[in-house]
């Protein structure tokens, strides 16, 4: 069993276009405060409204891209949450842009987990592979294959910068 403290009363926006798993979501992380949205620009919304402590992200269906770029200008530790765009490619694009963490729905029983892994590592001032990556490690490797950190990104400095 975790230690949850930490996300005791977080404002946490959380952005799907599945509702089932909106209502994963808010149930693994009953011990936050959740606002949710369905779409870009309900999403969008609320950020202009609210101040959040962290942001959950789909990327597909909501333009969760476009979402990733608004919740970083706010300075919000973002984790994109993605099933559709699980591939090398996205994993590359996401953390590039500033995302904190890039985990698959295929591990959503762990989120709170991971959410505690982002939000310590911002208070550290820490962004892209952290603790969240070190636990994620054997499931990329057996979704992507063994070699695909070297395939993911063309700059070999990539990887470097973000340890």
């Amino acid at each position: 069993m975790i230690e949850t403290d930490i996300l005791k009363d977080k404002k946490v926006l959380i952005v799907d276009d599945e509702p089932d798993i909106i209502a994963v979501l808010e149930e693994m992380l009953d011990m936050c405060i959740i606002d949710k949205a369905s779409d870009f620009q309900t999403a969008q919304d609320l950020l202009d409204k609210n101040n959040y402590d962290a942001a959950i992200l789909d990327i597909m269906g909501v333009k969760g891209y476009d979402l990733l770029d608004l919740t970083l200008e706010k300075g919000i530790p973002t984790l994109m949450l993605t099933a559709h765009a699980m591939t090398p490619d996205d994993f590359v694009k996401s953390l590039q842009k500033g995302a904190h963490a890039f985990i698959p729905k295929d591990k959503i029983t762990d989120i709170a987990v991971f959410l505690i892994d982002i939000l310590e590592s911002d208070q550290k001032g820490l962004k892209g592979i952290g603790k969240w990556f070190t636990r994620l490690e054997e499931f990329f490797e057996k979704k992507f294959g063994y070699y695909w950190k070297e395939k993911a990104e063309e700059d070999p400095d990539f990887w470097k910068n973000l340890y």
